[in-house]
């Protein structure tokens, strides 16, 4: 009837604010890595089942200081950008992207670099729990394709795009698309090619339409490109209203906000993710809402490139707008989803509390912009697969069995009575990747902290 059991106690978002416990049940995964059934320990087949598949070989018992969480879904990764994470971050965004970046991917021409930078970020984010990347590639088809390929291959679920940055006056003539016309003709054969490795992907990989914001692009190319959205039904990405000079420049050439400026172009759809989105007006988290497009909050690069915060709990529950977490490798400079957990909440504090000294308490923040560590929690797991459309990001049945089995024991517990909600928020703020013992994504380990290597 299922492929494998696994008992164990597990964490996993009911909504935005409650995570629910699942305390030594049974998770009964199907053949195609799907869960089947969860199992109390009060049912009365709880013992039979446990029976049954210890006798088929074919049943895992956690340790009591090993726990389930949810794999992390990263809805904002620049994939080249991870041989620079760490680079420059004290510089402007516009110096930071011209000096640093676009000389960087224009390296990924080289297949051999991009294979050698892909395959290390891929197999990093799986050993930080990153079951689900969504990414950013380079303006290049076959490099941005091994990418998808590589996701395939060692099990990541990967939704990748080829960017297009098309404008001949914004983008430097080293790194940009050749034409308006070469940009499209590339991505849609990206899109089919992706498409089609997919038919072979259990976990799923997809193509993304990726313009990189704006200012990058001509009318002509966002047009078509969301032309191109709607033919194949695919999702989208770009960068929305991210910082003072983007925000500035899209309203200065539209006469509008990001968020309408992308709308008129098709772009802004139930399969859209927008990276950032700090200055969004009430306006434009209506159209957000109203649209179905989610925002990826990307907590530690906005701290060295947003010039604001992004206000969560605003969009969450006043406008009722999807958002998840990204971690914006490399103008984030970490892969671990825990640091962008704690760093969402901090930032919120920040935004509620103020900064400036000299203001009185009164004025100093915006009242009512904190978020809990559970929102948090939420926003890098279901928060993310709701944001992408796909039954993942929770534990529960028909969801996807994506997850990170968490070793305790080097936190500070030091009671066998501790409240399991407080061993929860534990290891939110003190996990590291070495605290990952195994990742499994549909139903098939990907990682086992105890072993080099696993066939996938």
């Amino acid at each position: 009837m299922f492929n494998f059991v696994v008992k164990g106690t597990a964490f996993s978002s009911v909504d935005p604010k409650n995570v629910k416990t699942l305390e030594n049940c049974l998770f009964c995964i199907s053949e195609s890595g799907v869960i089947g059934k969860i199992i109390a320990p009060e049912s009365e087949e709880y013992d039979q089942i446990i029976e049954e598949y210890s006798a088929k070989n074919k049943f895992q018992e956690l340790a009591p200081d090993q726990f389930i969480l949810p794999g992390f879904i990263d809805l904002h990764i620049h994939a080249p950008q991870w041989a620079q994470a760490g680079t420059a971050l004290d510089l402007p965004l516009y110096d930071w992207l011209n000096t640093y970046t676009f000389p960087l991917e224009a390296k990924f021409a080289d297949s051999d670099f991009a294979e050698t930078v892909y395959s290390d970020l891929v197999t990093k984010l799986i050993k930080n729990g990153t079951t689900t990347a969504l990414y950013f590639a380079t303006v290049h088809r076959e490099a941005s394709r091994r990418l998808a390929e590589i996701c395939s291959e060692k099990g990541q679920r990967g939704l990748v795009g080829k960017v297009v940055m098309d404008d001949l006056e914004q983008n430097p003539a080293y790194y940009r698309d050749a034409t308006t016309a070469v940009a499209l003709e590339e991505t849609e054969l990206f899109i089919q090619e992706v498409l089609e490795l997919n038919k072979n992907t259990p976990q799923g990989v997809y193509p993304v339409v990726t313009p990189r914001f704006i200012p990058s692009c001509t009318d002509d190319s966002l047009k078509g490109l969301g032309a191109l959205a709607a033919k194949y039904n695919v999702h989208i990405q770009s960068h929305c209203s991210e910082s003072d000079w983007a925000h500035t420049f899209v309203q200065e050439r539209f006469g509008k906000n990001d968020a309408f400026a992308l709308n008129d172009f098709g772009l802004m759809t139930e399969k859209s993710v927008m990276a950032h989105c700090g200055f969004l007006s009430d306006e434009d988290m209506k159209l957000f809402a109203e649209k179905g497009t989610a925002v990826a909050h990307c907590p530690i690069s906005n701290a060295y490139f947003g010039n604001a915060v992004t206000p969560i709990a605003k969009l969450l529950h006043e406008h009722r707008v999807e958002v998840g977490l990204g971690s914006d490798i490399s103008g984030g400079f970490s892969p671990s989803l825990f640091d962008n957990i704690r760093q969402a909440v901090m930032s919120s504090r920040m935004l509620e509390d103020g900064v400036d000294n000299n203001c009185c308490s009164e004025k100093r923040g915006v009242s009512g912009s904190s978020i809990t560590l559970n929102e948090a929690f939420y926003l890098a797991t279901a928060g993310g697969g709701e944001s992408l459309s796909l039954p993942i990001g929770k534990i529960a049945v028909d969801y996807a069995w994506d997850i990170q089995i968490i070793d305790s024991k080097e936190l500070p517990i030091f009671s066998e009575e501790e409240p399991l909600m407080a061993i929860f928020q534990k290891i939110l703020y003190l996990s590291r990747p070495e605290n990952i013992d195994e990742v499994w994504i549909q139903g098939r380990k990907v990682h086992d902290k105890n072993k080099k290597e696993l066939e996938v």
